[in-house]
């Protein structure tokens, strides 16, 4: 390819590039919603999501996520996605402001999910919010950090951190130093 006069040729090499990091990001995201094996839990299965908790399930499915941007950094191993991020997994739906899919150089899988900023995930009736929101794939289990509010119908739980391991099925709730963790429940209502 001749070089073109003032700088074209640099300017084309550098859009290759980019379109390089941008296939090999997508690439990246397609293998990590269907390179990964679900664990297996002796449990039945049932509705998709069931029992999974709040955050990306261990299912096969793609993960799909929409943005205004995004960057692909090789050196760091992550894919970052700015700006009215969406992304949804069979029936849960996470929206954040900036999102960061960490993933093991070698395999190429998934190892943790980062979504800062006006966190909101849905999943059926369920519906939390937080600043932060951590997924760590190796360890199966959510965080969330910062002003945390879930909600199950017209149940709602507040706290200022919420850790849930997904395998286990279990929660653990907490408060801040001055203030601690409210709960309200609502007794099923008489037909």
């Amino acid at each position: 390819m001749p070089m073109a006069k003032g700088g074209e040729g640099v300017r084309r090499t550098r859009k290759i590039s980019l379109l390089i990091i941008i296939g090999y990001s997508l690439f990246l995201l397609i293998g990590v919603g269907q390179g990964q094996e679900p664990k297996k839990t002796g449990k039945a299965k049932g509705k998709p999501g069931e029992g999974a908790g709040f955050g990306f399930n261990l299912s096969r499915t793609p993960i799909d996520i929409a943005s205004d941007t995004v960057e692909g950094n090789q050196k760091q191993n992550t894919v970052s996605f700015k700006g009215n991020v969406i992304a949804k997994q069979e029936d849960i739906t996470i929206q954040t402001d900036l999102m960061v899919v960490f993933y093991d150089p070698e395999t190429k899988k998934l190892k943790e999910i980062i979504a800062n900023g006006n966190v909101r995930v849905v999943q059926s009736d369920r519906r939390a919010t937080s600043k932060k929101a951590t997924f760590y794939q190796n360890e199966n289990k959510v965080v969330l950090d910062g002003d945390v509010v879930i909600r199950e119908g017209d149940n709602v739980l507040r706290g200022e951190r919420v850790t849930y391991y997904i395998d286990e099925e279990r929660s653990v709730v907490e408060g801040t130093k001055g203030s601690r963790v409210t709960t309200t429940i609502s007794p099923e209502k008489k037909e």
